[in-house]
């Protein structure tokens, strides 16, 4: 049995890129979106680990921690905070709350799995998973990895103003052969796409300056660009007239949050044959 790993983050993306990291070292995990779901989950399955951000809906990470800890059950499981907070004495009070450690947000993909692990027993951590440098954590393809040299299947400009997505956007194409491009907002994609053309792109909808539905209009109001495949992305529930808009304006996609990070490849995969084949490529 893959030891199991609990996360109790309200922000879907962010729970979204520590599953995803685990997952791809083999562990198993759980997942709750507030304190109290932490609680029943943890309560029911007895995990390994237990992995909690501090700023939860209903009861906070501190009260988390304090009802775990006074549970004879759950105490010996090791409690790892999540946090942002950065004031003097932070630290200090999330270890005395009870918690056996914490990491700092935003997190760090190449380095999450690693942190965590010291807080494991010997026999718990995955050490197999690490033969062949895990898949998040590999170079890009075309670079030289392990004296085998891998194929580039292309360049993906990723275009959202949340640092987890991008991380994230990151740890899934990479290890696929794809060259990944970052960029926080529609202003430097657009330089970006412009100085060298993306094979696509992926957009988040919902950012603070300008839409995806503006950096799609952009895109293929320019006849350079224009053939550059778009897919639109959101975390919220968009009505359904709104998602064959941005399909009649020209994206190829418009997908939703939280979508599993296989099946976000495949689409992004399917969308770029798609594009080839229309190119004659």
């Amino acid at each position: 049995m893959p030891t199991r790993i609990l996360i109790i983050e309200d922000h879907v993306d962010n729970l979204e890129l520590m599953a995803y990291l685990l997952r791809a070292f083999g562990y198993a995990t759980l997942a709750a979106g507030d304190g109290l779901e932490g609680m029943t989950l943890a309560e029911r399955e007895l995990p390994e680990l237990i992995i909690c951000d501090m700023q939860l809906p209903g009861i906070d990470g501190f009260e988390v921690a304090k009802r775990l800890k006074n549970d004879a059950r759950l105490r010996e499981i090791p409690l790892v905070g999540i946090t942002a907070l950065a004031m003097v004495g932070d630290r200090d009070r999330v270890l005395q709350a009870g918690f056996d450690g914490y990491i700092a947000k935003p997190i760090a993909p190449k380095t999450f799995v690693n942190e965590l692990e010291a807080f494991l027993k010997p026999e718990q951590v995955l050490c197999a998973t690490r033969v062949a440098d895990a898949e998040p954590m590999k170079e890009p393809r075309g670079h030289v990895n392990g004296g085998k040299t891998l194929a580039h299947r292309g360049t993906i400009l990723v275009v959202d103003d949340v640092a987890a997505n991008l991380d994230l956007a990151r740890s899934i194409f990479e290890p696929s052969g794809f060259n990944v491009r970052l960029a926080a907002d529609v202003v430097f994609a657009i330089e970006s796409a412009t100085e060298s053309l993306p094979d696509l792109i992926l957009s988040d909808v919902n950012m603070p300056h300008a839409t995806g539905f503006e950096l799609l209009m952009r895109i293929k109001s320019d006849p350079r660009l224009k053939p550059v495949p778009v897919v639109l992305i959101t975390g919220t529930s968009p009505q359904d007239t709104i998602a064959d808009h941005a399909l009649a304006i020209g994206a190829t996609k418009f997908l939703r949050r939280p979508i599993d990070s296989s099946v976000l490849l495949e689409e992004i995969e399917g969308c770029l044959e798609a594009a080839r084949q229309a190119g004659g490529k």
